[in-house]
């Protein structure tokens, strides 16, 4: 048997406050998806001025860094070398999606959207720190 840790509600919490923190602190407008380990949406919140494309992109990041237990950016580098990643079931490659590791396993994933590529990862790092 292998004992499983599980993303709580109060976790997500946390995790979606240290974004939001991020980025207020750098006067940002953000979308943050934060799910469970199978991809499933524990919370989100769109930031007030943050453009309604980002609540779907901020999802999909979160989703793919969790099912994929990985983060979203290097899998964009690796699409001009492999366009067949393209093709894989529920992959989004963009930057800005990281996994919420504890324990050195994967329980979820937060997405972010609204910034420029290496902006959404900052703010996605910051709130993965929330559980590590």
């Amino acid at each position: 048997m292998i004992d499983t840790k599980l993303l709580e509600l109060s976790d997500a919490r946390a995790v979606l406050e240290a974004a939001k923190q991020e980025a207020a602190a750098n006067g940002w407008k953000v979308s943050v998806s934060v799910v469970d380990a199978g991809g499933y949406p524990i919370l989100f919140e769109r930031m007030d001025g943050a453009a309604p494309a980002t609540a779907r992109i901020a999802f999909e990041k979160s989703r793919t860094a969790a099912i994929f237990r990985g983060p979203t950016g290097p899998m964009e580098d690796r699409i001009a070398g492999r366009l067949a990643m393209l093709a894989l079931p529920g992959i989004t490659p963009v930057m800005g999606g990281v996994p919420l590791v504890a324990g050195g396993q994967t329980v979820g994933g937060i997405g972010i959207s609204g910034l420029a590529p290496q902006q959404d990862h900052q703010v996605a790092e910051a709130g993965a720190k929330a559980v590590r």
